[in-house]
């Protein structure tokens, strides 16, 4: 049986999704990061970056959102291997790239000490957020499989990134595609099951 550790509103509910999507057997444990849960010595021993997503498998434990998703879900890596690769590269730019701008307007002190560097982190943030959003926009027609049909892992990562938009000062609106892609998403039951599990 696997296990999913995850928190919510963080990249974790990528693997969420996913789950609900294919109906796969999995259990569910939140880790609360209000308490601290996640640099307690027993989740270190599960994940010693005391990070979210961890996945216990029969296998053993898996950490990395990238890595989870192939490994648990690989129906949903296209055949081709172009495409396989674009979407990657669409993973890559998603975790590499954009999340990180998230993640420095919410925990600066992962990159700097002082509290002034912490302002100025959080004043940049919408800026960087929406530079990738209107690349985001441009760049989705280029991608040889249809979106927002969850025929790809990279489906539920653009969502989830997606969902972070409001709270980081960006108007998902003023990008059309990301908009619809975001409405077409919102209707799948597999996303209205984890909002309901209050994970989103």
């Amino acid at each position: 049986m696997l296990k999913l550790h995850y928190a919510p509103r963080t990249i974790s509910v990528v693997v969420a999704i996913l789950i609900e999507e294919t109906g796969t057997a999995c259990t569910l444990h939140r880790v609360d990061f209000a308490s601290g849960e996640q640099t307690t010595d027993t989740y270190r021993e599960i994940n010693p970056k005391s990070r979210v997503p961890a996945v216990e498998t029969p296998d053993g434990i898996l950490t990395e959102t990238p890595a989870i998703v192939e490994y648990l879900f690989p129906d949903l890596v296209p055949d081709d291997p172009f495409a396989a690769a674009k979407m990657r590269e669409l993973i890559s730019y998603l975790n590499g790239t954009m999340h990180p701008h998230h993640a420095h307007g919410l925990r600066g002190e992962r990159w700097a000490d002082l509290q002034s560097s912490f302002a100025d982190m959080r004043q940049k943030m919408p800026k960087r957020m929406a530079e990738c959003c209107a690349y985001l926009e441009d760049y989705l027609p280029s991608l040889p499989y249809p979106t927002g049909q969850m025929e790809v892992l990279s489906d539920a990562y653009l969502y989830v990134v997606l969902s972070w938009l409001a709270g980081d000062g960006v108007d998902i609106m003023h990008y059309p595609r990301l908009a619809a892609f975001q409405h077409q998403m919102n209707t799948r039951p597999s996303v209205q099951a984890v909002f309901e599990k209050g994970m989103l």
